[in-house]
């Protein structure tokens, strides 16, 4: 599963005692006085998503600035290249550490679109440090058109073997990071009263275990982000604001890699027993989703996850 970036409930009551005091079974009764139904002064309150009426209807990122999560290398960095391919202005790396003249991929990726890939240093899991570094980006282009919560880490090994140091890490990166960078986000899409879009990258093990290489927080954390998705969603549309996730299979990184090497015949043996594609993805095969959904073309697409897994759907 993608290794790449970084709830309590209240006791449970019936429906009739969440209900506010005021509720009745009589529908006329919410009717307002200035004839207008309850439906349509409810509508006003709305920001649409609706592009206007002279809207091209090509699946582009022109103009936008996007902001990514953990993309110096792996899924983001793959994510990254495919929205520039995808004409977006600006592509925002916020990472903990500077790429190095090692990560030659990020280099290579900035040589070749000259002024649009950035890096801003942000540690997710510092409210913080991500609202610094939104707030630079709006500072320096003067907008801030989509999210990619794409920032996390796994660790593999059975569930009994875990300790709390190990927990604490894997959920304040994956899901309080994710958290704060959502939330952030939809403060200043709201803020700056546009249309803006956040996109989580969650997994295929928040759908099932990963039978390959097991870890259960991991795969907790992951049906979090994937919870966070809906959530969100129904409470930020009125802002105008659609928030999404996709959910990869196995895919390239240096996580699975290290799998891969450990004992190559073991894995290409459990690849073929998945049934489906018996390969890894590489990180921009999974771009075409991203870029759809922080695009204008997905204008009605939010709460959902979309699952890219072409091992993993065969389970």
């Amino acid at each position: 599963m993608p290794p790449s970036v970084v709830e309590s409930q209240p006791t449970s009551t019936s429906t009739a005692e969440t209900l506010p005091a005021t509720q009745t079974s009589d529908m006329t009764a919410t009717q307002p006085t200035n004839g207008h139904s309850a439906v349509q002064q409810e509508a006003s309150n709305y920001l649409s998503t609706e592009p206007p009426s002279n809207h091209h209807w090509r699946i582009t990122l022109e103009d936008k600035v996007i902001a990514i999560t953990g993309a110096n290398r792996g899924i983001g960095l793959g994510i990254a290249e495919v929205c520039l391919a995808n004409s977006a202005a600006h592509i925002y790396s916020l990472d903990l550490f500077e790429p190095t003249p090692a990560n030659g991929e990020f280099h290579a990726l900035s040589k070749k679109n000259p002024g649009r890939l950035h890096y801003i240093s942000c540690d997710v899991t510092s409210p913080a440090s991500v609202d610094s570094a939104i707030e630079s980006i709006i500072s320096d282009q003067g907008r801030l058109d989509g999210m990619v919560a794409n920032a996390g880490m796994t660790k593999h090994q059975p569930a009994l073997n875990f300790d709390q140091p190990q927990l604490d890490q894997l959920f304040n990166l994956n899901v309080f990071g994710a958290y704060h960078c959502a939330t952030s986000a939809a403060r200043a899409f709201m803020r700056l009263g546009c249309k803006g879009s956040i996109v989580f990258t969650s997994s295929m093990t928040s759908y099932r275990p990963n039978r390959a290489a097991p870890s259960a927080p991991y795969s907790a954390t992951k049906a979090a982000v994937r919870n966070l998705t809906h959530t969100f969603a129904m409470e930020w549309a009125k802002h105008g604001i659609r928030v999404n996730s996709i959910s990869p299979g196995f895919v390239r990184t240096q996580m699975t890699t290290y799998y891969v090497e450990k004992d190559p015949e073991e894995w290409n043996r459990k690849m073929q027993y998945y049934g489906g594609m018996p390969r890894l993805a590489e990180p921009r095969e999974l771009g075409g989703a991203y870029v759809y959904l922080l695009s204008d073309g997905a204008s009605y697409t939010t709460g959902i996850d979309i699952p890219i897994a072409g091992i993993v759907g065969a389970w």
